[in-house]
């Protein structure tokens, strides 16, 4: 059991290294009738297509309350790991220095007793309108014995990835505010082994992220309210690769649109309503008709898929409507 979550990983880094044939995918079988893709078995449901990114721990939620609360956090009241949902929230934070620390064991139930995340993250205001805040992200796959295909020895290996970000908020009136960020991305999940004849190398990436915030105090009766709506692109950034392809694998870019509205009774007691939408920006990956004569995934005939071939922004845009 030990070892289930390293070789879920890198069977997920085996499909994103490998060039998919056709554009076909496990799960998914093809009605010539139709012409669509279906779950197989079932040809009333459609095939999950799923979407798979490189270095997916950047989005896992790090801290017990933003997790207990459904995993929304964009809009909630600030604190430092607003780092993490959206960093525009630090403008309007109350204290002049903030700093979160979380340890996070992963999948214990499964026996899993060396696999974590770890997260330190803190602000700092620099006056009243402007805060910089920090983020460091750590996630440990624990260790695991490396062998051949034939199942020979090839030594042990601790897979590992983590994440440095820094931000600047700044309140651009009383009400709203904006944040711009930047992070270093390291995953190395088999650096030094290799599939078949492919040299397995950490990955590395940069990264931005965007921000902005609106809150409005709101009086009710004898109560003091506070509604924030905001808005977050999060992971922006270059694509990254385990191998020497040159077709390299997208990292999670993110939308998140959230709302929150919080009640103060008293100076000790609130109650908040909060909900986040979220939009993975990344390009669908794509299904081709096996009864036309060309691949319709790969209409250049050159460097594998299409979809995989676009550039970070371009893939933002095309996720909207592929």
């Amino acid at each position: 059991m030990k070892n289930i979550l390293i070789l879920i990983t890198l069977f997920s880094l085996l499909l994103l290294t490998s060039q998919r044939l056709m554009g076909q995918f496990n799960g998914c079988a093809y009605n010539a009738q139709t012409g669509e893709w279906h779950t197989p078995g079932d040809p009333s449901k459609p095939c999950v297509n799923t979407i798979l990114t490189a270095v997916p721990f950047l989005r896992i939620v790090p801290d017990a309350r933003s997790g207990a609360m459904g995993d929304t956090g964009i809009a909630i009241s600030p604190d430092a790991n607003a780092m993490h949902f959206n960093a525009s929230k630090l403008a309007f934070a109350d204290k002049d220095l903030g700093i979160s620390v979380t340890y996070t064991p992963w999948l214990r139930a499964l026996g899993l007793t060396d696999v974590y995340m770890a997260y330190l993250s803190a602000y700092k205001r620099i006056d009243k309108m402007q805060s910089l805040g920090f983020g460091l992200r750590f996630f440990s796959l624990g260790s695991i014995s490396f062998t051949d295909e034939s199942g020979a020895p090839k030594g042990e290996g601790n897979p590992n990835e983590f994440e440095i970000a820094l931000s600047y908020a700044r309140q651009l009136s009383p009400n709203f505010s904006v944040a711009i960020g930047g992070k270093f991305i390291y995953s190395n999940l088999a650096g030094g082994q290799t599939i078949g004849d492919i040299d397995i190398t950490p990955g590395v990436a940069g990264a931005a992220d965007i921000s902005m915030t609106y809150q409005k105090p709101i009086q009710l009766s004898d109560n003091k309210t506070n509604l924030t709506v905001g808005l977050a692109i999060t992971n922006i950034g270059t694509k990254i690769s385990y191998t020497n392809s040159i077709n390299k694998d997208f990292i999670p870019t993110n939308l998140g649109l959230g709302a929150a509205w919080e009640f103060n009774f008293d100076e000790y007691n609130s109650f908040t309503i909060s909900t986040d939408i979220n939009k993975l920006l990344v390009p669908t990956p794509c299904l081709d008709d096996p009864n036309t004569p060309e691949n319709e995934c790969d209409l250049d005939g050159v460097d594998g898929l299409d979809y995989r071939q676009k550039s970070p922004i371009s893939g933002m845009f095309s996720s909207f409507g592929d």
